[in-house]
């Protein structure tokens, strides 16, 4: 399985937006544990990339591992790291994928 981490500030988020809907998004979140190839693809960033899962109208972006993502094996899973950064609606969606990228490009995936 691969291993999914929310930072801190998302979850917060998360929890402050939806309530009671918050643990059907983990749950979402969690699903790219078996299917680490789930989600639509924005962008790549050294070797980063960047993808989606959508929750009604709501965004949820993750980052990991492109080599891997690509050349790993079905039962190697568990060396993928997913990252869940940030939450946008579809009014915000670019500005927040942006976002994302700048972090990247300036200090890579321990920006978050």
């Amino acid at each position: 399985m691969a291993k999914v981490k929310i930072t801190n500030s998302l979850y917060k988020e998360i929890e402050k937006k939806f309530k009671g809907k918050a643990h059907n998004i983990i749950d979402l979140m969690e699903t790219l544990e078996n299917n680490p190839l789930k989600g639509k693809l924005l962008g790549s960033v050294g070797g980063i990339v960047i993808k989606e899962i959508r929750y009604e109208s709501f965004r949820f972006y993750f980052i990991t591992d492109d080599y891997k993502l690509k050349l790993i094996e079905k039962n190697e899973l568990q060396d993928i790291l997913i990252k869940f950064v940030r939450m946008s609606d579809k009014n915000e969606q670019q500005k927040v994928i942006n976002e994302i990228k700048e972090i990247l490009r300036k200090l890579g995936g321990e920006g978050f």
